[in-house]
């Protein structure tokens, strides 16, 4: 017998399903909405198992579990995986998402490495974040994945992550000036900072609203990035953009020399290819705005978020460095003029 009735029990545990593997079973039957222990699906995923009814006939296992669900299942496990060996996520941390329906959306469990992500690991989940089916708990931060969705309905994936030269920028309140590198320009120019609250809450989610529509990519004060694209593959890209962007500003730092930016004039070229191409910037919806973001003070690789959103520094902080800005020009001023 490859089948067990487990539809009695409300709640599944481990040794029930230890029991069930033991004895050559392949497939639980399950009452709608029966729970399952953290070891309980564990146990599931391990052995490989099939869970049957616990969707009370909605379909969502099926859906879950269905070929067309496995290529976007597969690709959450092989960005997963590219994730960890960037070192853009360590420990269980990170999370990535993919709009399957407009009403359900595949993601990465909690209390997993993305290293050893596999297909069978993956749960799915409504637009309120509810569970519809999958063996393990949902991701704790798909609030915000969900609400980039609702958002911005051209957002298919989302990943996010805590690359460390992005996160630099993002633990200091500051974002990296524009008009360096064409790459980045075009697939992420202007990025945004976001506020820090609490990981996983709904006012956390909602930082992000100011800049879905004109954001793909945002910065997560305190915390790490969150990227939106039309494909998981194609989010982790952005991911490895800004990130390698952020290093690059900071060896060429190193070099004691002032970094050279494009001029505006050749940025706008840029910007109509990235208009062409379909991807957002705030600098498209704004007339006004410059289109390259200077340095704070000259040769810094920092510029201050210019994106209505506050940076975590209190309005005297910002007075006493333009003071010291001003006081160090006056300086250099005056030393030449006594040269």
């Amino acid at each position: 017998m490859n089948r067990r009735d487990l539809s009695r029990h409300r709640i599944i545990t481990a040794q029930d399903v230890e029991d069930a593997a033991h004895a050559g079973v392949v497939e639980l039957l399950l009452q709608p909405g029966a729970m399952l222990t953290a070891e309980a699906a564990e146990a599931v995923s391990r052995h490989g198992l099939r869970l049957s009814g616990r969707d009370g006939g909605d379909g969502w296992e099926a859906l879950l579990n269905s070929a067309e669900a496995q290529p976007f299942k597969e690709e959450i496990c092989a960005v997963g995986r590219k994730l960890w060996q960037r070192m853009y996520v360590d420990g269980n941390g990170g999370n990535i998402s993919y709009r399957l329906r407009d009403d359900a959306v595949l993601c990465t469990p909690t209390l997993c490495s993305k290293a050893d992500l596999t297909p069978a690991d993956l749960c799915l989940v409504d637009l309120d974040g509810k569970q519809l089916a999958g063996g393990k708990a949902r991701t704790s931060e798909i609030l915000l994945h969900l609400e980039i969705y609702k958002a911005a309905p051209e957002a298919k994936a989302v990943v996010h992550c805590h690359p460390p030269h992005a996160t630099a920028y993002a633990i200091t309140g500051r974002v990296p000036p524009t008009c360096v590198i064409p790459e980045y320009e075009v697939f992420i120019g202007r990025v945004a900072l976001s506020p820090y609250e609490t990981p996983g809450t709904q006012k956390f989610a909602e930082t992000v609203l100011p800049f879905v529509k004109t954001h793909n990519t945002v910065l997560l004060a305190n915390h790490g990035i969150v990227c939106w694209a039309d494909t998981v593959t194609h989010a982790e890209w952005y991911a490895e953009v800004v990130d390698t962007y952020c290093w690059t500003l900071m060896l060429a730092q190193q070099l004691g020399t002032p970094v050279s930016h494009i001029p505006a004039e050749k940025a706008e070229d840029l910007l109509a290819i990235k208009q062409r191409l379909g991807l957002p910037d705030a600098r498209l919806a704004e007339e006004s705005c410059p289109v390259c973001d200077m340095p704070e003070r000259p040769g810094a690789i920092t510029t201050i978020p210019n994106s209505g959103v506050s940076s975590g520094r209190s309005p005297a902080v910002t007075e006493e460095l333009i003071a010291a800005v001003t006081e160090a020009v006056l300086r250099e001023l005056e030393k030449k003029r006594r040269g």
